[in-house]
């Protein structure tokens, strides 16, 4: 079996290691969701990554309901965008957009309208806004005369996230937010060629799939699901059958990779005793197929490549306060603690001022 250490191929990316950042919503773009400063030293800080994915990123203003995320559809965010990636890769590391549309998860005083979803429905509880948190509002339904225009805003997207230096993009499919939304049969109550069965729920994750793969080629494609749960009220009767046809669908596409956000008993986002899907996956998903969640030793990211049912391992909040987690994995470093009250702020602090390994010694 692979050690964690070991180079990996994804798609078009050779990444010298199986230790993957994964997508970590910060909060430091401005209220046009226009990349700052300080992001530039933030992802350049966590080269060392096999990949690093980036932050969720709105690809329209009616996607993204998040307060001081980044996005990904006028100029300015691609020329704030460049930096960043411009000095990851003088430092060595390779970067991924994740593509974001948030459906029923965002709240209209950040839209700018009201949030759309594949039906007429709601979140519990409240979302972030600009001036704190509001509850969650009825989503309206995507007319299917307006799936075309969301394609397109998948494309425009693609194509600013590779004119800003990106080495591919992610699909942002799980969590439960819009594409999970239609995965779903607790979300999605279309009677349309996009809801009732298994094929037509998957039917809007494979046409993004599609439309982005026209751009950027199947190689700079990955997507991220959330098969076993974790997906902020949205749920399915047939987890698995749902989730082993969108892996087949996209297998079949040639993505770079599949990334799967597993949650435990004792997740840190959201717990669930629904049993990890990664097994069943693996056999319909003939890529390279990455997992996440809670990973935070080498014993148990090892442990799962040496089941067989991954080849590499996202990790997320241990990159946050371990800007240079391979050496530290594999020195077997002490891991610092990060700070929760700072993951959302607008500030230096509990971002750019967590001491790289060397640092931290002297």
């Amino acid at each position: 079996m692979p050690s964690l250490f070991d180079p990996i191929t994804l798609g078009a990316v050779e990444a010298p290691n199986r230790i993957i950042m994964a997508p970590l919503t910060r909060g430091r773009a401005d209220r046009d969701a226009v990349p700052t400063d300080i992001m530039v030293e933030y992802y350049t800080q966590r080269a060392s990554a096999g990949l690093i994915i980036s932050e969720a990123t709105g690809i329209s203003r009616e996607g993204l309901g998040w307060p001081f995320a980044p996005g990904l559809w006028t100029d300015a965010q691609v020329a704030a965008w460049k930096p960043v990636t411009d000095s990851v890769h003088a430092a060595g590391g390779r970067i991924v957009a994740q593509l974001w549309h948030m459906g029923r998860q965002g709240h209209s005083s950040v839209y700018e309208t009201q949030p759309v979803s594949s039906s007429a429905t709601a979140t519990e509880g409240q979302a972030h806004t600009f001036e704190g948190k509001q509850d969650f509002e009825v989503a309206r339904p995507l007319e299917t005369n307006e799936i075309p225009r969301l394609l397109a805003d998948y494309e425009l997207a693609t194509k600013n996230a590779l004119a800003a230096g990106f080495d591919g993009v992610q699909i942002h499919a799980a969590n439960g937010y819009l594409i999970d939304q239609f995965l779903r049969d607790n979300a999605n109550f279309r009677t349309d060629e996009y809801g009732g069965g298994i094929e037509n729920r998957v039917r809007l994750l494979r046409e993004v799939a599609e439309r982005v793969i026209s751009v950027a080629g199947a190689d700079r494609v990955s997507v991220r699901l959330s098969p076993n749960g974790d997906s902020q009220g949205v749920d399915d009767s047939n987890p698995e059958a749902l989730f082993t046809a969108a892996a087949k669908a996209l297998s079949d596409l040639g993505i770079a990779f599949l990334e799967l956000r597993e949650p435990g008993p004792d997740g840190t986002f959201g717990k669930t005793d629904v049993p990890k899907l990664s097994p069943a996956i693996r056999k319909v998903f003939k890529g390279v197929l990455i997992v996440n969640s809670d990973y935070t030793t080498v014993e148990e990211a090892q442990a799962a490549l040496d089941s067989g049912n991954a080849d590499a391992i996202t990790f997320g909040r241990t990159f946050i306060a371990n800007p240079d987690l391979p050496e530290r994995l594999r020195t077997g470093a002490p891991l610092a603690k990060d700070d929760a009250k700072t993951w959302y702020s607008q500030g230096p602090e509990g971002y750019i001022d967590y001491p790289a390994l060397e640092t931290a010694n002297a």
